[in-house]
């Protein structure tokens, strides 16, 4: 599969987790279905060509992500107001951010259907171009993105591996090095999203991941990331 990795990073960060609408919290790295926007905005997609793009995109395009900074999260009260009552009276609601968020994403074309949406990235994020702003799950989160590699992936192989990335928990992949000298995390993904707009519930994975700078060592399935200059191992979904 055709393949490449960038940096995304900036000041503040949230990726809301739906169970949590009074007091959102967010995800502890950038979902799918957000990358799937940030790709949107970078390539100047209307919302409403966005809501067709979006089924396609969670299908054919394949992502994992290294933590290049610790994760670290803060709580901000906001009081939400009405555009026609901008006046009127409110109570904070409270939203937590991460903060300074930095990721080196992989990304991999599985099917062709989106070839030239893939291709289009890519050459915008090698000219750092942008059409639309590019943010971090809110939009008062702007998303800084540079290039970092390109490549390619191999087919899915078994066996013992090494990866920076997260992996799928609940005995998919087993952890063979857990010594509890390192912080390692868990949450549950979104992996698609429907042309409303809505991640739906049956489409969400359970992950680990190492905390920056740690890797994992992992016996399961996994993707050879293969460029001029390194072979690396990651799980893509």
């Amino acid at each position: 599969m055709k393949g490449f990795q960038f940096i995304v990073e900036g000041n503040w960060a949230h990726f809301k987790k739906p169970e949590t609408n009074n007091n959102p919290l967010s995800h502890d790295l950038i979902t799918k279905t957000a990358l799937i926007g940030l790709i949107g905005a970078v390539l100047g997609i209307e919302r409403n060509e966005m809501k067709a793009k979006f089924p396609e995109l969670s299908e054919s395009l394949l992502y994992n992500v290294q933590l290049l900074s610790p994760v670290k999260k803060t709580s901000w009260g906001f009081t939400s107001k009405k555009a026609n009552s901008p006046t009127a009276s409110g109570s904070p609601k409270y939203f937590e951010f991460l903060k300074n968020p930095k990721f080196k994403i992989s990304l991999a074309l599985k099917y062709n259907v989106s070839k030239n949406i893939f291709n289009s990235f890519l050459q915008s994020v090698k000219r750092e171009e942008t059409i639309y702003p590019p943010v971090l799950g809110w939009h008062n989160c702007p998303a800084n993105i540079s290039f970092f590699s390109e490549g390619k992936f191999s087919e899915l192989k078994t066996g013992e591996f090494e990866t920076k990335g997260f992996v799928l928990a609940g005995g998919e992949h087993k952890p063979t090095n857990i010594t509890g000298k390192f912080r390692i995390g868990f949450d549950k993904l979104p992996t698609y999203q429907d042309d409303d707009f809505w991640n739906l519930p049956d489409k969400y994975r359970q992950i680990i991941y190492p905390d920056f700078p740690h890797s994992l060592q992992i016996k399961g399935d996994y993707y050879e990331y293969i460029t001029n200059s390194n072979v690396e191992k990651w799980w893509l979904m």
